[in-house]
């Protein structure tokens, strides 16, 4: 798949602004996540790098604030380094990180792994201030009208959670003290391996927001067992954490799962407007869907895949805000 040609001229003015010229060694179209956008790993001079093209644009997929975010991940080496950044051609050119798989081929223990993640985290938080967007849970009441709009599910299949959801939204606000630079979407594909470090990428969810988000994406994403949860949190604050945080970050895990579900969710149903997925939330677990993808045996690119993993999200949600310890967390926050 060559550039499109309406995008051929923002593009020679990226090529020409960063490298002088509008010559190409090679251009490849590059997988990426559901952000639309368009990636491509060319070659200028004998060197790769990538090129990325914004296609939509709304209050939240805003070039401006997002170049803004991954140019401030760059200079912190968090992200990987920008060529050019133009946010009105909505064209981008960084450094190209051949990729590792690191779930599979990361050199350290899975200690190790953690600990790193916890660290670039901790440093990413630690970074000069990103532009402000929206309160996090305000912008989840937008994602939950959004999905609620689709009509995808039963309302009675998803009553109960969005019960116990409507709960945190009364008492839980972000403190002043936690507001931080953040990612907001540390999902696997945002995190590269080049085989001796871990790189994030995709700043186009990033902005001024609550710490417990990527602490929560993390935990979701990586940690397997409450050993590995706890040395995720006590790298991150530099010792063990208090009850407050032990008591947000479980409040905001269950958040976590419930946003992936209902993002995932909401762009199936745009895929087949009108249709109906059956039955509630019954189906294969988070766990085993995690796994499998691990092994290769779970399609998450088709419809089938994508409703599964969006209602085991789901599931996933109200199940940890069944527990007791979820009760005691909710009581604390509040």
């Amino acid at each position: 798949m060559s550039i499109p040609h309406t995008q051929q001229p923002a593009v020679d003015r990226a090529l020409m602004a960063a490298f002088g010229t509008t010559e190409t060694d090679s251009v490849a179209p590059v997988s990426g996540g559901l952000s639309g956008a368009l990636t491509y790993r060319i070659r200028v001079g004998g060197i790769a790098y990538l090129l990325r093209i914004e296609t939509q644009r709304d209050t939240f997929k805003d070039p401006h604030r997002g170049y803004r975010c991954m140019t401030l991940a760059a200079s912190a080496c968090l992200a990987p380094r920008v060529r050019y950044a133009e946010p009105t051609d909505g064209v981008a050119i960084m450094e190209f990180i051949p990729e590792q798989s690191w779930a599979t081929d990361y050199a350290g223990t899975r200690g190790d792994l953690i600990v790193e993640a916890a660290q670039a985290i901790r440093a990413l938080h630690q970074a000069p201030a990103f532009p402000p967007l929206v309160d996090y849970m305000e912008g989840m009441d937008a994602v939950l009208a959004g999905f609620q709009a689709t009509g995808l599910l039963a309302p009675e299949a998803t009553s109960d959670l969005l019960d116990r959801y409507r709960r945190v939204r009364a008492v839980y606000r972000t403190e002043p003290t936690d507001l931080v630079s953040s990612h907001n979407d540390l999902n696997p594909r945002n995190i590269l391996y080049d085989g001796r470090r871990l790189w994030f990428v995709d700043w186009e969810s990033a902005f001024l927001a609550d710490r417990h988000v990527d602490l929560a994406t993390l935990a979701n994403f990586i940690t397997h067992d409450q050993g590995e949860e706890d040395l995720l949190l006590r790298t991150y604050f530099g010792q063990a954490p208090d009850a407050r945080q032990r008591s947000r970050h479980l409040v905001m895990r269950q958040v976590n799962h419930l946003f992936y579900g209902l993002i995932m969710l909401t762009a199936v149903a745009r895929q087949r407007p009108g249709q109906r997925a059956s039955g509630g939330l019954d189906g294969p677990s988070l766990a085993d869907i995690h796994q499998a993808l691990g092994a290769g045996t779970f399609i998450l690119d088709g419809w089938d895949g994508q409703i599964a993993y969006g209602k085991a999200r789901l599931a996933q949600a109200l199940a940890g805000m069944k527990t007791e310890a979820f009760e005691e967390a909710l009581k604390l926050v509040g």
